[in-house]
Formats: C-alpha cells, structure tokens, sequence
C-alpha cells in the first residue's frame, strides 16, 4: 500500500468513462541475493532488491537467518502484495516502485 495507505492506480478513458487499473501482481520469483522478479498483470517486469530493508526493517532480518523462508514467498490474494508468512510482506506499490533493474535485458542477468 505503499506510504500513503491508498493503492495507487493508472486511469483510462474509454468511450468518456474512466477506469481505473491497479498494478496488481501476477507473479514472484525469488532469485540469487535476495532479489525478487516480479511479473505484473500488465506483464511489466520488475526486479526488487530486498537487501535494504534487513537493515531498516528488523522482521526482514528473519529471511537472512531463517534457511529456506525467501524462497517461500508467494503472490497475495488478488496481487496486491507478496508475503512470506503473517508478518513478513510487501505491497504491489512497494515493488512497482522501488525497483532496482526495469531494463528487461539487465533482468536475464538476475534470472
């Protein structure tokens, strides 16, 4: 949900009606070094980083020392962020916005 606690949209108009489109995920692939790749439902890719947040974050620090429990993160009902369990998640705003890579051709290196 991102600082302000609204998720954020894009706008369309069709035929004089707006509609509103969320970014939502569709998908999340843990990779090497605590990097996240992340498909959304406009098929935008992007890779996040989830290093910064051991540090200013202190439940993230459980993916570091807990073996295994990066690569259980999952896509959240209706795409509206991941999560690794009941206290460790991330919005679809989080993710789509503080990226690290969104070139498609630096993505293969993650990959």
């Amino acid at each position: 949900m991102g600082n302000s606690g609204v998720y954020r949209t894009s706008t369309i108009r069709i035929n004089r009606k707006v509609i509103y489109m969320f970014h939502t995920i569709k998908s999340i692939k843990p990779l090497n070094d605590y990097i996240l790749l992340a498909t959304f439902t406009d098929n935008t890719v992007k890779i996040y980083d989830v290093k910064p947040l051991f540090t200013t974050i202190d439940a993230f620090k459980s993916l570091q020392h807990t073996p295994g429990l990066f690569e259980q993160v999952k896509v959240d009902v209706g795409g509206y962020g991941i999560s690794w369990n009941d206290y460790l998640d991330l919005s679809c705003d989080d993710i789509r916005e503080k990226v690290i890579i969104q070139d498609k051709e630096k993505i293969f290196k993650y990959a």
